[in-house]
């Protein structure tokens, strides 16, 4: 049993691939194959559906049928008409203002169940996105974590060489060394995160666990527009999904509570039958002015009179959803303009650490070169190189970091502000 499932990992390994796509192609491939979005817009299918389910009454009805009989005596009535060879009738209704309303609000669920779907479709893309930045910061930062383990390697080597000599005490082995297992650590840990981010990111967009997306080396970082955050905050609110979403529910709550007032109205439907009777049950003895072919059209008019409380309750009932829906639109639009101004200040700390990052950079990569000089000029040893390379690999990380934090900052803004999708120019 253990061989099996030895091989069966190893056939699926092996059959694992690796794609390296840009992050416009990894969120158009997710959103394209996604499950929730697929499900959304079955919703929607099912939806438009409905709205042609609640027209039905206003579409002629025809049926065809047969009432004949064996009459002892006075002919009797079969569900309503008198026994017939055959029978047709046609109903359609003309005038039914509840009906009416149902058609218009499954119309305005139609339309909540688009805004549902775009809803969702921001959510796919922020979560692949996410993913991709999660993968694209683990490979910047492997590189520099090699490198510095190389140098690490090199300044116990130089210590190990001056404690033998009896230059320095042995203790700055040990802790030579354990800057140097610190390295490893780190760069384990690093490349556990970055195979988890490109399985999780594979998974997203369709592939098999196995299988690995690799952020490509050449794609561009999107940009969030820093303009006014009072008119960010306006084109949030009227481009969130969610909150059309919520407000089409409000349009389709208000037809509703009006459908169920309409019920104290008449209702007209058109009627027209068609019967063939025969002279086998007696028709023509009982009645004078028999005839084989009969028919009749007109119309069947129904006038409610008591209503009973049923209508003012079902109202009522109505009347607190749509009070719960507005104030779920308030809280919304609350949320919305907190995670705007948030996305600001998240963009304006991310700069600032950025800017420090760059300084402090520069600063490593100054001293590094100014040691270089000193050691061809006799005033610096190789240890003090190796230090001064590993102090500029901590700046490169923390570089990284702050590159990594100002392109989160982008994508949470253009999450708030609904503009992700329309960022990456996707379809």
């Amino acid at each position: 049993m253990r061989l099996i499932c030895f091989l069966a990992a190893f056939a699926a390994l092996s059959q694992a691939e690796t794609f390296t796509l840009t992050m416009k192609e990894a969120v158009e491939r997710g959103l394209g194959r996604n499950p929730d979005i697929t499900l959304a817009k079955l919703d929607e299918l099912k939806a438009t559906q409905g709205i042609r389910l609640a027209q039905d009454p206003f579409y002629p009805h025809a049926g065809i049928g047969t009432g004949m009989a064996y009459t002892n005596g006075m002919p009797l009535s079969i569900e309503g008409s008198a026994p017939a060879i055959l029978q047709g009738k046609i109903t359609e209704s003309l005038f039914n203002k509840p009906q009416s309303y149902a058609v218009q609000q499954q119309r305005e669920l139609a339309r909540t169940t688009t805004f549902a779907t775009a809803q969702k479709r921001d959510e796919v893309a922020y979560q692949i996105a996410g993913l991709y930045l999660d993968a694209d910061r683990a490979n910047r930062l492997i590189e520099t974590a090699r490198n510095q383990i190389a140098s690490f390697q090199k300044v116990l080597d130089t210590v190990q060489v001056r404690v033998d000599g009896g230059r320095e005490l042995p203790i700055n082995v040990r802790q030579a060394q354990y800057n140097l297992t610190a390295a490893r650590v780190r760069l384990s840990n690093l490349e556990a995160d970055r195979d988890m981010s490109e399985r999780n990111l594979a998974i997203a967009l369709g592939y098999t666990p196995g299988d690995l997306v690799v952020p490509s080396a050449a794609d561009q970082a999107f940009a969030a527009s820093t303009g006014d955050e009072a008119a960010a905050i306006q084109a949030a609110l009227t481009a969130s999904p969610d909150l059309k979403r919520l407000e089409s529910a409000m349009i389709a709550k208000g037809l509703e509570i009006k459908g169920t007032e309409a019920r104290k109205l008449p209702q007209i439907d058109l009627v027209a039958q068609y019967a063939l009777f025969g002279k086998y049950n007696g028709l023509d003895k009982y009645f004078a002015q028999y005839q084989a072919n009969n028919g009749e059209i007109g119309a069947s008019i129904q006038l409610p009179l008591f209503a009973g409380s049923s209508i003012k309750a079902a109202v009522a009932q109505l009347d607190t959803d749509e009070q719960r829906l507005r104030v779920e639109v308030q809280s919304v639009k609350d949320r919305i303009a907190m995670g705007v101004h948030q996305g600001y200040v998240g963009i304006d700390r991310a700069k600032l650490a950025a800017d420090l990052a760059k300084e402090g950079l520069d600063l490593a990569r100054d001293q590094l070169t100014l040691v270089l000089d000193q050691l061809n000029d006799g005033r610096a040893t190789l240890r003090e190189v190796e230090q001064a390379r590993i102090n500029e690999s901590e700046k490169w990380i923390a570089f990284y970091d702050a590159q990594f934090g100002q392109e989160r900052a982008r994508l949470d803004l253009l999450r708030q502000t609904g503009s992700l999708v329309a960022s990456l120019q996707l379809k």
